[in-house]
């Protein structure tokens, strides 16, 4: 199956696109949010649905990395996607966060912010993010490892403090397709990346998941088969606590 056509199924089979949606794309500038936008963009002139979309792209005053705007706004108009363009900053940690919560962490949650804030300024209902099976497959290992929890990021969430849904319509496409179709489709990348793109947790679990696939092949598959296929009476339970 292409990744055109693995797009449409995570669309279809997670029912992410309704009649009336306005979708807000978080476009970094990498592979896999030019992917989104390009997908959603074609998608969008299609007539059932019928949705809208905007780009949005958010750049850190603290972080030395840097995008080349004019091809965004090019790619975003070919594309037929609007492009809007907004500066944060770092400041405190949110309350929520840890004592020791790492710079990538507080640049993500800033980052969120404002798309949450854009998001409810133009009226969108959906926020679309960039997130690959691989993404999803290293999330979940994360919360094993890290967090002893088995969770991922589900393909749609809703937002419990506001009429928000998180949809990620990349769900099922293999990061390898993505890097193909980039090459393909000749995507500029960054002149700048992230200085912390390759000593981050995620990058550390991206090498165990490399040593996974090479004990088997098919480990990718059967993990992701694994998150819609959790045997309850398997789970460890404490005994309930007599009254």
């Amino acid at each position: 199956m292409d990744l055109t056509k693995r797009f449409h199924k995570a669309c279809a089979d997670y029912g992410l696109l309704e009649d009336g949606d306005h979708v807000l794309i978080g476009l970094s500038g990498g592979k896999d949010s030019l992917a989104l936008t390009e997908l959603l963009g074609k998608r969008a002139q299609i007539y059932k649905p019928r949705f809208r979309v905007t780009a949005l792209h958010v750049r850190v005053k603290e972080r030395d990395y840097q995008t080349d705007l004019s091809y965004l706004e090019q790619f975003c108009q070919d594309a037929k996607v609007p492009l809007i363009v907004r500066d944060t900053e770092i400041g405190e940690a949110p309350p929520n966060a840890k004592a020791n919560a790492n710079e990538c962490f507080l640049c993500a949650w800033y980052r969120r912010k404002t798309l949450f804030n854009v998001a409810q300024e133009l009226g969108c209902n959906k926020i679309a993010f960039g997130h690959h099976r691989d993404d999803l497959i290293e999330t979940m290992l994360m919360n094993l490892i890290y967090q002893g929890a088995f969770a991922t990021m589900p393909p749609l969430l809703q937002m419990e403090k506001m009429p928000l849904q998180i949809i990620r319509p990349l769900c099922l496409i293999d990061e390898a397709d993505l890097i193909a179709y980039a090459q393909e489709r000749g995507y500029q990348k960054p002149p700048k990346l992230c200085p912390f793109e390759h000593v981050s947790a995620r990058e550390k679990v991206k090498q165990l998941l490399a040593e996974i696939k090479a004990l088997n092949p098919e480990a990718m598959d059967s993990m992701f088969a694994a998150m819609t296929n959790i045997k309850t009476e398997y789970l460890i339970k404490p005994k309930p606590k007599q009254l």
